[in-house]
């Protein structure tokens, strides 16, 4: 019993404590400079190809990343950005085989799959790695 007591104490600290070890949420401006990492910026381009995009990654409230080789392409939508969520579904209708900075993404929520809002893109940034010298 003796030895039951400090093992039942020691479980009651460790469930009341906050969850320290718990990531903290990073913002979603510092998500994006993290995922861009040490990539520069490059000229803005009004449009990507559809067939060259191999994932994309929204940031909440903020932008929609494409990723073209090791090249991130940086969407800061010009209308509706307040509307990304990271859980949603992205809906592309284009016409033609670009992604253009005059297109509309449809956002469906990812579980219900209902529409959950839309933004219009604006221009794409490509964020490349330096070259080494």
């Amino acid at each position: 019993m003796r030895l039951l007591i400090p093992t039942l104490l020691a479980a009651a600290a460790v469930a009341v404590t906050p969850a320290a070890s718990a990531r903290e949420k990073l913002s979603p401006e510092d998500q994006l400079t993290k995922l861009i990492g040490n990539r520069v910026a490059g000229e803005p381009q009004n449009c990507i190809s559809l067939a060259s995009i191999g994932s994309s990654q929204v940031i909440d409230k903020t932008a929609i990343v494409y990723r073209v080789g090791s090249t991130l392409w940086v969407n800061r939508p010009r209308g509706g950005a307040e509307s990304l969520d990271d859980d949603d579904i992205l809906v592309t209708k284009t016409i033609g085989s670009q992604l253009c900075s005059i297109d509309a993404v449809q956002l469906r929520d990812r579980t219900s799959h209902m529409y959950s809002g839309f933004v219009t893109l604006g221009d794409f940034v490509p964020y490349r790695r330096p070259k080494a010298e």
